[in-house]
């Protein structure tokens, strides 16, 4: 099991990028949280099993069809505190 707290920076906000990282992660059986953040971004904690996450990471790499990811940064996260199953929070 893998938890990675992400921050994506670009065109990511007003272009249903929470929605569709919610998707992504429901149908790859992930837990964790997608938000957007006041200057913009996006930030998600993702967790589970190793290969999930990394693909996970390969699709956020690339966002929703409308958005445009300029950069994106993850950091390993501890496990303590993930929620069961995926959502958006504010």
């Amino acid at each position: 099991m893998t938890a990675i707290l992400v921050h994506i920076q670009g065109r990511v906000q007003g272009v249903g990028f929470r929605a569709w990282t919610e998707r992504q992660a429901q149908a790859l059986d992930l837990d964790g949280w997608v938000r957007n953040e006041p200057d913009g971004s996006v930030r998600a904690l993702v967790s589970g099993p190793d290969d999930a996450v990394a693909r996970m990471l390969a699709l956020l790499r690339g966002g929703p069809r409308h958005a445009s990811v300029a950069s994106l940064t993850s950091e390993l996260a501890g496990t303590a505190a993930i929620p069961q199953g995926f959502r958006q929070i504010r």
